[in-house]
């Protein structure tokens, strides 16, 4: 069996599409599984059929090599389960459709409507359709999201079916995975951020768009994101009404108010300036300006060398010593340099 994991954008996508099922009606089981997603019933054309057949091949490829896996042959390759788009018939290819056309136009649930969104009632996730091509060419409506019965019978339903318990544990491990990031952990009310942004994920889980996006994980953890920074927020302000309180009574407020008052400080800000002294950025300018107050402080102690060069009056002096000491050796305590006749030997 394969090693479930639960934070990888597949499983994620798996779980999204069974989740949605749930809350739509199809005319076979099969027509569930779509293989292209279009914006329109125009866009349905020669190059979407094509794109739809690869997709198709793609995926069972996929799933004999998966199932061959399973069953427990060894050292199988996934090039010897190829399907070849050719083989796919116009007949078995299914076309998402994302449209509004089976959900009820609600009028007064915005005053001023921005999208076709608002003009519809309101829906947990974009609805769609499924459709096939028979073998005339003609396209057939097979399924439906937010529906219930058959595609010319049937009836809207908002609120027919729910996540799947899988996809329920992955928005929990997600919530506890970012909870131990190392900017978040610290803080005592870390299991109240995580409650906040598993609440947030079971709201919006199934708004997530295969039409727009292939990684889920990004857009859930995104919302897990904002989901802390406004507990975050909350807090801090409920620390800066009680920080207020303390100070109003005369008592000490917390250490983060007592360092803010402290940095707020004129001596402080003194003191920071002062710290490391006057700092400077390295650019041509201000390069420019510290060599002339460099030659200004000490154009006194500059002298020049035998090549014409600036050199330091100190610097001098020590050279000069040198020399000096050089001088005064015997001439037996001097060293000459011996060279190695090995370095002056032809190789032969």
């Amino acid at each position: 069996m394969r090693r479930v994991k639960y934070l990888n954008n597949r499983d994620l996508l798996a779980q999204i599409h069974k989740s949605k099922n749930s809350f739509s009606s199809y005319v076979s089981d099969g027509d569930a599984n779509y293989d292209v997603i279009v914006p329109s019933v125009e866009k349905i054309n020669v190059r979407t059929i094509s794109l739809a057949k690869k997709n198709k091949a793609k995926k069972l490829t996929q799933e004999a090599w998966e199932q061959a896996k399973d069953a427990g042959h060894k050292k199988i390759k996934l090039t010897d389960f190829t399907v070849s788009p050719r083989k796919i018939e116009k007949t078995d290819l299914v076309f998402r459709v994302m449209t509004f056309d089976h959900i009820p136009s609600d009028p007064t649930r915005k005053r001023t409507p921005k999208s076709v969104a608002d003009k519809h009632t309101k829906v947990n996730f974009p609805p769609f359709q499924h459709y096939k091509l028979d073998k005339k060419g003609k396209l057939k409506c097979v399924g439906k999201s937010h529906w219930e019965g058959g595609m010319g019978n049937g009836y809207f339903v908002g609120d027919k079916g729910k996540i799947t318990n899988e996809l329920a544990k992955m928005f929990m491990k997600l919530c506890e995975r970012y909870g131990t990031r190392a900017n978040w952990r610290g803080y005592t009310y870390n299991d109240e951020m995580q409650s906040q942004a598993l609440m947030q994920l079971s709201q919006i889980g199934l708004q997530f768009d295969e039409s727009k996006s292939e990684n889920p994980f990004a857009y859930y953890t995104a919302a897990i994101t904002n989901s802390f920074t406004r507990i975050l927020n909350i807090e801090k302000k409920n620390q800066n009404i009680r920080d207020d309180l303390l100070e109003q009574e005369h008592m000490k407020p917390s250490f983060t108010r007592q360092n803010q008052n402290e940095m707020a400080t004129q001596s402080y800000k003194k003191k920071q300036a002062t710290l490391h002294g006057k700092v400077l950025v390295a650019t041509k300018t201000s390069i420019k300006e510290l060599n002339k107050q460099l030659k200004k402080e000490n154009k006194n102690k500059l002298k020049k060398d035998k090549d014409g060069d600036l050199i330091l009056e100190d610097d001098l002096a020590d050279a000069k010593d040198e020399v000096l000491k050089f001088k005064e050796l015997k001439d037996k305590d001097r060293k000459p340099v011996v060279m190695k006749r090995s370095l002056f030997r032809s190789k032969k």
